[in-house]
């Protein structure tokens, strides 16, 4: 379905210019951008997903990883076609690449009113706007989203973070959360594996912060790529200057795409990087793709009470007086 799109500027010869995402694509007519979802049509940029969805599942919130936003509810979650990295470890990349790869774009049908619909119909607490990159499909998340408010559902991004401050303010009065890849911490790693640069996700992530956002960070540690103690701790400490309630999660690669190659992370590599956010002072770090880890579970961080036990996507026991540790009192951080 063709929508026209949103935050793009024209030039001359017909040419625009795309500002959703930190590529700013310069699109000649007859073009599409790098995520190829977005087509330059004599002069007026087009969104060519606007209401074609690829993917709806009733999921876990645990599954996006947000384990602060609303723990043991379910979340409503869609994606459409395209992506604007080209992530060579992509877990999604048959639909995620399929528009660059393929030359071609598939979904269903579904308006706005109708994912709502099915969402407080599924019992879910929140929709989660996730798969593939929901900075490429803003026109659509965006109208779902402002439905979804008024129906007293969250809203949340499972994002890259490559986007643009212009299209962080758009869409922040509607975002209620956002779990974010911070995928290096090195311009290198992001240059090489994802045809992207480090500086725009930084700049999104403080941004985030600033605009009352709730922000979760995951980074997949991949074996002898973005594993090094140094960049770890740098990484850490990142994350720790947004804020120490900011949950770091760390989770285990397995072979994919075009990794196939690589072996899966191991898991003292995932033990060791936790302890790194530890140190750093973060008060929330998590073990991924580690069903039964100890590392899923969330403590107190101020007694060290377990609070929610958790065995991969299920929270099996979630002990709290309202929002807070029963033992000490301590507000437990995020959306609850």
């Amino acid at each position: 379905m063709v929508h026209e799109a949103l935050l793009y500027a024209k030039e001359a010869q017909n040419r625009v210019r795309c500002g959703l995402c930190a590529h700013r694509c310069r699109i000649d007519s007859g073009k599409r951008g790098l995520c190829g979802v977005r087509e330059n049509r004599e002069g007026t940029l087009f969104s060519l997903i606007y209401g074609s969805i690829l993917a709806e599942n009733v999921d876990p919130i645990e599954k996006k990883p947000l384990f602060h936003v609303l723990p043991g509810s379910r979340s409503f979650s869609i994606a459409a076609a395209g992506c604007n990295f080209r992530c060579d470890f992509c877990q999604n990349h048959e639909i995620s690449q399929m528009p660059r790869e393929e030359g071609r774009i598939v979904g269903r049908a579904r308006t706005p009113e109708e994912i709502v619909a099915q969402a407080v119909r599924s019992g879910s607490k929140s929709i989660a706007y996730t798969y593939t990159e929901p900075t490429v499909f803003l026109e659509y998340a965006s109208e779902t989203a402002g439905i979804a408010r008024e129906k007293g559902l969250k809203n949340v991004f499972v994002t890259n973070g490559y986007m643009t401050p212009e299209m962080l303010k758009f869409i922040a009065p509607r975002l209620d959360a956002a779990n974010v890849d911070l995928k290096s911490f090195r311009d290198d790693f992001y240059k090489k594996q994802c045809g992207a640069r480090l500086q725009p996700v930084l700049d999104t992530l403080k941004k985030m912060k600033e605009l009352g956002i709730w922000v979760e960070v995951t980074t997949l540690l991949i074996p002898r790529l973005n594993d090094g103690e140094e960049e770890l701790r740098e990484l850490a400490a990142f994350v720790a200057s947004l804020g120490t309630e900011t949950p770091w999660h760390i989770s285990r690669f397995h072979p994919r795409y075009r990794m196939t190659e690589t072996p899966p992370t191991p898991v003292t590599a995932i033990h060791r990087a936790v302890q790194i956010g530890r140190s750093a002072g973060l008060k929330y770090v998590y073990s991924g793709n580690l069903p039964g880890d100890v590392g899923e579970n969330t403590t107190c961080a101020h007694c060290g009470r377990l609070l929610i036990s958790r065995c991969g996507f299920a929270v099996e026991r979630l002990d709290l007086q309202g929002s807070a540790c029963p033992d000490c009192g301590t507000p437990l951080d995020g959306i609850f």
